[in-house]
């Protein structure tokens, strides 16, 4: 995977492992609420 250097510009490939990225932000940021949610409650 990474010794396969394209000299071309691949946009869909960056926008695919921006797009994982954001998505396991979101999720890390989701369970920091539900954490600090369900510590208030106790």
């Amino acid at each position: 995977m990474i010794s396969q250097n394209l000299p071309l510009v691949n946009y869909s490939n960056g926008i695919v492992m921006i797009a994982i990225f954001a998505l396991v932000c979101i999720a890390l940021v989701v369970m920091l609420i539900l954490f600090v949610n369900s510590g208030r409650k106790k």
